[in-house]
């Protein structure tokens, strides 16, 4: 038909449904995923309140800190250092060290800058005293591995270094009275011989009055020999001042089990032995073993001095340790320790048993652990030798003498 023009329009779901009902669906919708959102958020909230949980059981103050060094987020156990009210969002470097500019040395700065884990040793006053931190700076990493948030993490070692401090010292005072002791008794023997004459000149003095003579040469004789009389009796007095830096003291000897004293020392090994492999150190004590004459402390002493050396010297994964206990002749008893460790340079073996002779690093020894392993079986009348080669292992052996009526 001419005229009739033909409208085709797009159909939409309003016109099928009508908009009331579009709307309505619309808002379903909306409310589903606001449902949704609200249980996300319920189940972030949890996390987040489990995280804060997490670093709050931390005993270390943990932080995490922004670039700008704003802190983000603390743990509880920094309100038992600090006293900061609310440290949210102040500067890491005003609230740890009271400061108004960024530490010199930063460990965060570090962590930022090498985008690495960084470590540090600082000591900090804190309310008039000095406490000693180990902090660690690891920087959070986002996508892409660059570094964003610094996870600051500081440890208290203030009471670690007191009892390290105190443990050095005590090794400082073993080493003194050791020397101590071995001067005095040096001195002493010479000290004895002059004081001796000294008192047998003292008592010939009336003969020689009686034959006559330069009156004042008799008088200076006598006044020269007591005064060395009186200098000896004050040496005496300090080298007996030197000895009471020295623990040691002649002990009483008695009837001892060597086997019953080698496994004393396994028993005081028990929990380092406990990070090692079962089969590391085996024994081999000899059945009927005789008894030998000495004291039971310091011979503990000795067999943990040579099986701590014998540790230090073997592998940890395939290293073996055997004590051993036997007979030899009819007088004497024998205890070896036997390693298959590292050996002893030729070079060394003359050395071993001087006083601060070590070839341990700096801080794990001090050179006494043999050396008072020799004046120890020394005193019991025993010795001690070793046989070694580099890298074939060492054998220490102690000969003591066996327990006599």
């Amino acid at each position: 038909m001419r005229g009739l023009l033909v409208t085709v329009m797009k159909t939409e779901i309003e016109d099928l449904i009508g908009l009331g009902h579009t709307k309505l669906g619309f808002f379903k919708e909306v409310q589903t995923k606001i449902g949704e959102l609200q249980k996300s958020n319920i189940k972030l909230e949890q996390k987040r309140r489990q995280v804060q949980a997490i670093l709050d059981g931390i005993a270390d103050i943990v932080a995490v800190v922004a670039p700008d060094y704003r802190i983000r987020t603390i743990n509880n156990s920094f309100y038992t250092v600090y006293e900061t009210a609310d440290p949210l969002n102040a500067l890491c470097y005003k609230i740890f060290r009271d400061r108004d500019e960024p530490c010199p040395a930063c460990p965060m700065r570090e962590a930022l800058q090498r985008n690495r884990v960084c470590r540090q040793h600082a000591i900090i006053t804190i309310n008039g005293r000095n406490r000693h931190f180990a902090i660690t700076a690891s920087p959070l990493r986002d996508a892409e591995g660059a570094p964003g948030d610094i996870i600051l993490v500081k440890r208290d070692v203030t009471l670690e270094k007191e009892y390290q401090e105190k443990y050095y010292h005590a090794e400082k005072m073993a080493t003194i009275g050791l020397l101590a002791a071995g001067v005095a008794h040096e001195i002493n023997n010479p000290l004895s011989a002059i004081k001796g004459f000294t008192q047998g000149l003292q008592r010939r003095l009336p003969k020689l009055e009686q034959l006559g003579g330069d009156e004042a040469l008799k008088e200076d004789y006598r006044e020269y020999l007591d005064i060395i009389h009186k200098e000896c009796q004050r040496c005496a007095d300090i080298v007996q001042s030197l000895l009471t830096f020295s623990p040691r003291k002649y002990p009483e000897f008695c009837r001892v089990d060597l086997n019953q004293v080698v496994e004393n020392v396994m028993r005081l090994l028990h929990h380092r032995l406990k990070q090692l492999p079962d089969n590391m150190i085996r024994l081999a004590l000899a059945h009927d073993l005789p008894a030998i004459k000495g004291h039971p402390a310091e011979l503990e002493q000795v067999i943990l001095n040579l099986v701590l050396n014998a540790l230090d010297a073997v592998d940890e994964t395939t290293g073996k340790i055997v004590l051993r206990t036997r007979s030899k002749d009819d007088d004497r008893v024998i205890l070896e320790v036997t390693d298959n460790g590292l050996g002893i340079d030729a070079d060394n073996m003359n050395k071993l048993f001087e006083p601060f002779f070590t070839t341990k690093p700096m801080g794990q020894g001090i050179g006494i652990g043999l050396s008072t392993c020799y004046h120890i079986l020394q005193a019991h009348g025993g010795e001690i030798t070793v046989d070694s080669a580099p890298g074939k292992g060492a054998v220490f052996t102690a000969i003591l003498p066996r327990y006599s009526h």
